[in-house]
């Protein structure tokens, strides 16, 4: 049996600052449902897949657990066999932490209830939907920004608006709004964005009257106000004249807030205690100048998103943090939001010469198999074989080897025994990997052959073989959460749970006890 851990000792771990990852073990749909605020969620089944980049250091401590499942085990054990040295299992799983602590529903949490924190200690300026659309109506000098990613713009926005993703406010503004009688409007879908957003230009200092568009698309829907959908505009780059106010003013902001700037020397020193201590380095500019080029050993992380959704690149709650910009502006604005959040973030200096190579501390050892496993062409030829597919309900319904079951990969060991005839099982997922992660469990838990499709169903769609769309379950889709603030087709009584909720996080937040977050002054 691994150790266990008691949540009150997990709590504490938290409020003192300590390291430690929390993994939920449970599909995304579950985890949104109910989970403590530092809670990953990292399924049974792609922990191999997953977990080393969000805990790169194999000494960190790790938690686990589920709701009754069974997959606390293991998941310790998978964990372990990666080489993760200090794993525990939450004692009472989320119904004994429940009993200690508070429990969330949704995803992205912390970010988001930060940004609720943030407008209510700072009363971030608002307008509502219909304040909006009067001012679109009049034609005077102003400017929607919309803070999402492009692609989430590019699906459905408000009406002349233009993507500016909220890592890029502050680096474009001076040169979408230059005169300092333009309103600048910020928009999201819901609420966290369009807050940082627009709190991040008043932090910044900027002259003009700054407003987030109060509960985003959401509200513009609720209101019964049309979206755009295929919209393209994109917030200019900066000038030098414009980059140069952007510097000025988050450097100010940086150093008002505390965030330490290091050099090649520091970095160098993080990397050499790397072993000891998690260090998470991030690129935060957009994620093609990232691919355009970047220094060794630093992730992509755009800002805002960054910002947004700590929990799907910071995985270690007290890690030590360094962001990289190119510009002096983008790694300052993020890094102040992190260090309010209570991570221990650094900004590299300008114009720093980094190192193509620098020692690595130990990493995860994932070795997936390759087989035994089956090439496509032959998957015809295989006598009274059941295809089981192990990739995402989404990926499935767009289409799946035909005659594919799908399967939850956390519960494949329970469900396998329901899949249909006595000839072999091959496993497959959206590129294979999935598959090839949980060959074992299968091979567990039947005493039918089991096999690989190798390459995935990705190798399938390439070789030009059909694909159909008749769905077979084996299991529930739970692996996604439908989020009320994605896409066209959200029903409203979705739209107004969602909002009511976000409202109510900083009561919630207050009762935890555990968030160590902390909103600065302006200047």
């Amino acid at each position: 049996m691994t150790r266990t851990i008691s949540p009150a000792d997990l709590r504490r771990l938290w409020r003192d600052g300590a390291e430690v990852a929390l993994i939920d073990l449970r599909e995304e749909g579950p985890y949104a449902e109910a989970h403590p605020l530092f809670a990953l969620t990292v399924p049974l089944s792609e922990l191999e897949l997953r977990l080393p980049a969000l805990v790169p250091r194999l000494g960190a401590p790790i938690v686990v657990y589920d709701d009754g499942e069974g997959y606390a085990e293991p998941g310790a054990a998978r964990i372990a066999a990666l080489g993760y040295t200090d794993v525990a299992v939450l004692a009472g799983g989320l119904r004994g932490y429940a009993r200690q602590g508070e429990v969330y529903r949704d995803v992205n949490v912390p970010s988001k209830a930060f940004g609720e924190l943030v407008e209510s200690i700072r009363d971030t300026p608002s307008l509502s939907a219909p304040e909006v659309r009067r001012i679109l109506d009049g034609g005077g000098d102003f400017v929607v920004l919309d803070a999402r990613r492009f692609e989430e713009y590019a699906t459905m926005s408000i009406p002349g608006g233009q993507s500016v993703p909220g890592g890029e406010l502050v680096y474009r503004i001076h040169d979408i709004a230059p005169s300092p009688d333009t309103l600048v409007i910020v928009n999201c879908a819901g609420r966290t964005r369009s807050i940082i957003g627009t709190q991040s230009l008043v932090n910044a200092g900027i002259p003009n009257r700054v407003a987030a568009l109060r509960n985003g698309t959401i509200g513009w829907v609720l209101e019964g106000l049309p979206l755009a959908q295929g919209a393209q505009d994109r917030g200019r780059a900066p000038s030098p004249a414009g980059l140069g106010r952007a510097r000025a003013s988050a450097a100010r902001w940086a150093e008002h807030v505390g965030v330490p700037v290091i050099g090649s020397e520091t970095l160098a020193r993080f990397r050499d205690e790397a072993g000891d201590r998690t260090l998470y380095t991030l690129d935060v500019r957009d994620p093609a100048e990232y691919l355009a080029g970047h220094p060794a050993g630093f992730a992509s992380a755009p800002g805002g998103q960054l910002v947004q959704a700590t929990d799907e690149w910071l995985g270690v709650r007290g890690a030590r943090v360094v962001l990289y910009d190119d510009d002096g502006v983008r790694a300052r604005m993020a890094a102040s939001w992190l260090f309010q959040m209570g991570w221990d973030v650094h900004v590299l200096s300008d114009g720093v010469v980094l190192p193509e190579t620098f020692p690595l501390p130990e990493a995860p050892q994932v070795a997936l198999p390759d087989g035994p496993a089956i090439e496509p062409r032959e998957l015809a030829a295989l006598e009274g074989a059941v295809v089981i597919d192990l990739g995402r309900a989404a990926e499935y319904r767009r289409g799946h080897v035909p005659g594919a079951w799908f399967a939850s990969g956390p519960e494949l060991a329970r469900d396998l025994r329901a899949a249909p005839g006595l000839g072999p099982v091959v496993l497959t997922s959206d590129d294979g990997a999935v598959a090839a992660a949980n060959l074992a469990v299968a091979q567990a838990a039947t005493s039918r052959r089991v096999l690989l499709l190798r390459g995935g169903t990705a190798a399938w769609r390439d070789l030009g073989l059909v694909l159909e769309t008749e769905g077979r379950w084996l299991s529930a889709p739970i692996d996604a959460y439908k989020r009320p603030y994605e896409g066209t087709d959200n029903a409203r009584e979705n739209m107004e749970g969602y909002i009511a909720w976000e409202l109510k996080l900083v009561a919630q937040l207050a009762n935890d006890g555990i968030a160590r977050f902390r909103v600065m002054r302006p200047l």
